[in-house]
């Protein structure tokens, strides 16, 4: 008989539908982000395209070669909402792409729900009228600056969660995004697109404002793995975020982190660890039946990392499940075997309706955190955000309104 995890046998009942009490408010706009998607199937939309994508198109209208630089720079760099700003093309060859079915295919932000502590979650059109969800967190997410000692001056920080897949396989328990199932990858242009229409709606200033990004919304990036790779790819060349502050986690999809080991260009990497043993992650990890915590450690070695950088283990910590001083003992046996420079993101779990766990109480997430930095592992305590809208770690599902 296995040992016992801790684990109800069943969902428990009556579970709130607001995790916090707190008030919200849900904000409507009348901008240009609100306007719908395109219903027609024969729209083609140039937002996603890359550069070289870009030149072979204006080489199908016979234009010259700078037109795909003006191209590129209107939709990453200048965010035109459509066709008819970009002044800098010709009216002709505006028109020969509207006649061909072009259009910006910015995705627009549809529905916007603002917490209590400045988080804004969004609700985001895609192709197909479907919407994901995406996250702005001023101030960032809470989590350990990777490049924390670099003093250069900015007008704000933030942090944008970015989705990837509309719902999610991985079927994580304590997720309330699993409930959803998988409906579909999303494109390059639709991973990339959340990015500058959050960018675009908070008119940041690239260069002075410090943003970072997070792929760690709806979905499992490494099982849709080419879109998000292009979507990073398009991110860093055309829009100008650098590859440096952004962090992609993982769930522990042993083929794409050996494959994301071989990018020259890359985020940084988390790793959805959420026990310290296979047999607790197992039961609220399915996904260890296949890849267990040793073989998604082994892939991770892999990874060259550069100078200072480190490998995030995050942990979401579950009431008796997985937050005794035993399991913080055995994450530090882990994390010693792992042989790489890392650190551990602690957790909260974020409440969800019908999700059958309990928080842990503070007292024992600091004598957890305590435990790992007495055996020399860096812990830090992530800062929930948003929890009153949905919009925490593990609480992102398609909803019209705060609380389904």
């Amino acid at each position: 008989m296995p040992p016992d995890t801790g684990l109800p046998s069943e969902p428990l009942s009556g579970a709130p539908s607001d995790p916090t009490g707190e008030s919200f408010s849900i904000l409507d706009s009348a901008s240009p982000e609100s306007v719908q998607p395109p219903a027609s199937s024969t729209v083609q939309s140039l937002f996603g395209l890359s550069f070289e994508q870009l030149s072979g198109l204006v080489t199908h209208f016979d234009e010259p070669g700078f037109r795909a630089r003006q191209l590129a720079q209107a939709l990453y760099r200048d965010w035109h909402p459509d066709l008819d700003a970009i002044t800098t093309l010709p009216v002709a060859l505006r028109e020969k792409l509207v006649a061909e079915g072009y259009t910006i295919g910015l995705p627009p932000i549809l529905k916007t729900f603002r917490s209590v502590d400045g988080t804004e979650r969004y609700l985001i059109g895609a192709s197909g009228n479907q919407t994901v969800e995406t996250v702005w967190m001023p101030d960032g997410d809470g989590a350990e600056d990777p490049d924390a000692d670099d003093n250069a001056p900015a007008r704000r920080r933030a942090t944008i969660c970015v989705s990837s897949q509309i719902g999610c396989a991985v079927n994580c328990q304590f997720c309330l995004t699993a409930k959803l199932g998988i409906e579909r990858n999303l494109t390059a242009g639709e991973i990339a697109g959340q990015v500058v229409a959050v960018l675009r709606r908070h008119q940041v200033e690239l260069g002075r404002d410090r943003i970072n990004l997070v792929f760690m919304g709806m979905g499992e990036p490494f099982l849709n793995y080419d879109a998000f790779m292009d979507a990073v790819r398009l991110l860093v060349t055309e829009v100008g975020l650098p590859a440096s502050r952004m962090t992609v986690s993982t769930s522990g999809i042993v083929p794409g982190i050996e494959r994301f080991a071989r990018e020259p260009v890359r985020p940084h990497l988390a790793i959805s660890l959420n026990a310290s043993n296979n047999t607790v992650r197992e039961a609220v990890m399915p996904i260890t039946r296949k890849w267990s915590i040793e073989a998604v450690i082994e892939a991770a070695r892999k990874v060259p990392l550069a100078p200072r950088e480190k490998i995030t283990f995050e942990y979401v910590l579950l009431g008796g499940v997985n937050d005794s001083l035993v399991d913080a003992d055995e994450v530090v046996s882990l994390a010693r075997r792992a042989g790489f420079p890392s650190k551990v993101n602690l957790i909260v779990w974020n409440p969800g309706p019908s999700i059958p766990y309990h928080q842990p109480a503070p007292e024992d997430v600091e004598r957890f955190q305590q435990r790992l930095i007495a055996r020399g592992v860096p812990a830090f305590i992530r800062r929930p955000r948003g929890r009153d809208i949905y919009a925490a770690c593990g609480q992102l599902k398609r909803t019209t309104e705060a609380a389904p």
